[in-house]
């Protein structure tokens, strides 16, 4: 039979679901749990009395392939954004603040503009961050752009951790380049920051699981992969064990799952280790001020504060220490930032701490070097997730376009 099983139902396998069940392929997507969205899922939180996601996630106007999907599941005005790109920060130490505008169109004229770029720059000091353009395969962020500088400290550094979810210099230079064409490259629209509304699965989960059953596809929930038969270099049956899919002569087969889980079941496959870990803390939002936003910190504990109706949350990337930390202590270091950011006077309302352990892929030059095509040494195999190598970090828009392009492969070779 011609048919296309995706294992996994995050981003990356509902991407690839989409665009197979566009082409009238028929499609089947197992997942493991008893819910989609992987690493992206959202749940109701007894302490705070309202729904929340595992962690903050932010969309970017230039992210092509993310408001794409969003358009097919027709759930793009379920994203949030300020009408006018734009990004306000502030200098925790000394209570700075400046918020950074991009212009319309490609020209970057915003550059020359004091009230539009990070403060204490001028045009000369916003030269060498050219240098990311150009750099090598080998070399880190940290490489090329001096450390010591307010460009790197104010825009670069906060930029790169939170793309990356690395220090500089452990961060690849070569995935920073596409961040800054596909976004500050594109100008004010490009560079449009975007955040749910409700939820991950309000905003891009749940839609797209309509949509689907909509098409007709079938989701398989508790279906946990143990085992795929190969023979004759083609995946012939996935094992589940309660149960198994044949795939015989015609079927394909996308393994849209985390790397470290394809690492266990492809061994001779080689993947990127794990990454560090990323923190987030949500607070209960007993403010006035219920607008959807969020503002950066910098030289705090925290390092973005994301504000919704319902909550304030924050995120802390590149966590390997504040990971060590207990939930009581992270949550007050947290709300000592968040009070001082928001200007609030309350005390620390209720909150929950939630650690990614393994929130993404290292993405370092040498951890870069390993993550592995769409492609596999089986015919019939081809690999999805954010992971792979996309040219971009491990991010929401890495996760669709690797989705997307599986899909792609898989109807091309399709019956063959």
């Amino acid at each position: 039979m011609d048919r296309v099983h995706i294992i996994g139902a995050g981003l990356a396998g509902l991407a690839a679901a989409l665009r197979l069940s566009a082409k009238n392929i028929d499609v089947v997507l197992h997942e493991a749990t008893q819910r989609a969205g992987g690493r992206c899922r959202s749940f109701f939180d007894d302490t705070l009395g309202c729904v929340i996601d595992n962690g903050n996630h932010l969309l970017m106007g230039g992210n092509y392939a993310a408001m794409a999907y969003l358009d097919e599941i027709g759930a793009r005005d379920r994203m949030s954004g300020p009408e006018e790109s734009a990004f306000d920060f502030i200098d925790i130490p000394t209570d700075k603040r400046w918020t950074l505008r991009p212009n319309r169109g490609p020209f970057p004229w915003w550059v020359l503009s004091k009230d539009r770029r990070t403060p204490d720059t001028n045009l000369v000091s916003m030269i060498p961050a050219l240098k990311l353009m150009l750099a090598g395969r080998e070399q880190t962020v940290a490489d090329v752009i001096d450390a010591d500088s307010v460009l790197y400290e104010r825009m670069l550094e906060p930029l790169t951790v939170a793309a990356i979810n690395a220090d500089p210099s452990d961060s690849s230079a070569r995935l920073m380049r596409p961040v800054l064409l596909e976004t500050f490259g594109r100008g004010a629209e490009g560079c449009r920051p975007l955040i749910a509304k409700e939820s991950l699965a309000d905003s891009m989960i749940d839609p797209a699981l309509a949509e689907l059953e909509k098409r007709g596809v079938e989701v398989r929930f508790g279906d946990r992969l143990q085992k795929l038969h190969i023979r004759d270099q083609r995946v012939d049956a996935i094992d589940f064990g309660s149960n198994a899919a044949r795939c015989g002569s015609r079927g394909n087969v996308i393994m849209a799952l985390p790397a470290w889980d394809v690492r266990s079941l492809i061994p001779d496959l080689a993947v990127p280790p794990a990454g560090e870990p990323i923190v987030n803390v949500h607070f209960k939002n007993e403010t006035a001020k219920k607008d959807v936003g969020l503002i950066g910190l910098i030289g705090g504990f925290a390092q973005w504060v994301f504000t919704r109706p319902d909550t304030i949350s924050i995120t802390i990337s590149a966590a390997r220490d504040e990971a060590k930390l207990d939930a009581e202590e992270i949550a007050q270091r947290c709300w000592a930032d968040v009070r001082q950011a928001l200007s609030l006077d309350h005390d620390m309302p209720a909150y929950r701490v939630i650690k990614e352990k393994r929130a993404t892929i290292a993405q370092s030059p040498e951890a870069n070097a390993t993550r592995p095509d769409n492609k596999t040494a089986i015919r019939n195999l081809y690999l999805a997730g954010d992971w792979t190598d996309t040219g971009l970090p491990a991010t929401i828009e890495s996760a669709i376009r690797s989705g997307n392009r599986a899909a792609d492969l898989a109807a091309a070779t399709l019956g063959r």
